[in-house]
């Protein structure tokens, strides 16, 4: 059985850790910048933008963690919430906790009134595919994923503040 709670600042370090193994798992071990002041702050400082629901077993110990927070459909009117990371530690997986955690994010959305949960995953994660086609997720196989960031975001900006001094 899993235990579903919103995350505390007791629960960084272990959602730091796990930031960390889900960078492992998807093949960019190098790429986590994010610190224990950093993930503090964003979740629970002024004014938290980005929220951490935790998975437990009934002993009490964390299972896995969702970070997720809003973002807006137009077409709909109303928000959703953005599975920025959904992650179960390997030896807990498959006693229901990633299954209790996106419940758990279906049921938030349908009490506030918001559309949608979405998030992405990656095309050759086979396993997390099937599990999320499983629970009923549909694929947005006409959309694609773009990013600007690192020196693109930089050049990109700074074009901009060329051209408003121009």
């Amino acid at each position: 059985m899993s235990v579903i709670r919103p995350a505390t600042a007791h629960d960084v370090p272990a959602i730091l850790q796990m930031i960390h193994d889900l960078a492992i798992y998807e093949k960019e071990p190098d790429a986590v910048r994010n610190t224990p002041e950093m993930l503090t702050q964003v979740l629970f400082g002024e004014n938290p933008r980005v929220y951490a629901t935790m998975a437990e077993n009934e002993a009490g110990d964390v299972q896995g963690f969702a970070l997720w927070f809003l973002n807006y459909s137009t077409w709909e009117g109303v928000h959703g919430i953005y599975l920025e990371d959904l992650y179960v530690m390997p030896e807990a997986r498959g006693a229901g906790h990633g299954k209790a955690l996106l419940q758990h994010l279906a049921a938030t959305a349908v009490e506030r009134g918001y559309a949608r949960v979405e998030w992405s995953v990656l095309d050759w994660n086979e396993p997390s595919i099937a599990f999320y086609k499983n629970l009923g997720a549909a694929p947005m196989d006409e959309w694609s994923t773009f990013r600007l960031t690192g020196d693109a975001l930089d050049a990109f900006a700074g074009a901009r503040t060329a051209d408003a001094r121009g």
